[in-house]
């Protein structure tokens, strides 16, 4: 009777540990899907776009974007030049260009708080090593 009591305590102690380890296992889920609001603006909204200052003269286009750690960290901007020739690129922060879009007219714009001059006196960026073009 007892070698029965200590094997049904046994078998008891097993299923427990097994259901036990059961509840508590958990699972790992990745996000893979995001949603996109309509207050979100997509890169092919800013790619292309001119960038006006305050007295509304065009200052600069939008060429390119930086994403750094998976963040917005920089628009490189085309300045100076003209049709392409003599034009250098910039780097600004997302943060110092204001992108709007007008319901209105149905159009992106995109203004910045500088002078032509500013933007020709910034640091140039070049489009080499692992960002050649």
């Amino acid at each position: 009777m007892r070698k029965m009591f200590v094997a049904l305590a046994i078998a008891t102690s097993f299923t427990g540990a097994t259901s036990l380890h059961a509840q508590t296992a958990t699972t790992s889920t990745r996000e893979v899907y995001v949603k996109a609001l309509p207050t979100d603006v997509l890169s092919s909204n800013l790619i292309g776009l001119n960038v006006h200052n305050n007295a509304k003269e065009t200052v600069g286009e939008i060429k390119d974007l930086v994403v750094s750690g998976g963040n917005l960290s920089g628009l490189i901007l085309s300045v100076g030049g003209f049709l392409g020739i003599g034009e250098r690129y910039v780097v600004v922060t997302p943060s110092a260009v204001n992108v709007v879009y007008s319901e209105n007219d149905k159009k992106w714009t995109a203004t910045m708080d500088t002078t032509k001059d500013a933007l020709k006196a910034a640091p140039e960026f070049k489009y080499e090593g692992r960002w050649s073009k």
